[in-house]
């Protein structure tokens, strides 16, 4: 059975930071490229990371800047989600999701696919909210 499990969200004070983890298994995890997506209340899906988990190779969505680094423990089957410097901005529902072709298609629309929902595997969400 495929899961992509995520965890680590909770609340923060804006400034705070806190690390998401997104555990993987019923697949082959290094064939994947495996990201992070999230949505607030009212909004659309937001793209915000994701990796190639085979080579590292990483992505990451303008609005977060250079605040948050994704990376990923092979040895573990986990994609790990380091936010910094959170802002209310950032509150949302998490999710972690993967997907074979994201390599093949290029992390740019690998993001944006996920956006729409089009990737091949989902986790339940993880909230991440941040006070001002």
């Amino acid at each position: 059975e495929v899961q992509l499990q995520a965890s680590g969200g909770g609340l923060v004070q804006a400034g705070g930071s806190l690390r998401l983890s997104c555990i993987a298994s019923g697949f082959t995890f290094e064939d994947y490229t495996i990201g992070w997506f999230r949505q607030a209340p009212g909004k659309e899906r937001e793209g915000v990371s994701c990796i190639t988990v085979h080579d590292g190779t990483t992505r990451y969505a303008d609005s977060v800047d250079d605040r948050f680094t994704i990376s990923s423990d092979n040895a573990k089957n986990t994609v790990y989600l380091q936010m910094n410097n959170l802002k209310p901005k950032d509150t949302a529902v998490y999710f972690c999701a993967g997907d074979r072709r994201g390599e093949e298609r290029g992390l740019e629309a690998f993001l944006f696919l996920g956006s729409l929902g089009a990737l091949e595997y989902w986790g339940k969400g993880t909230l991440v909210t941040v006070s001002s």
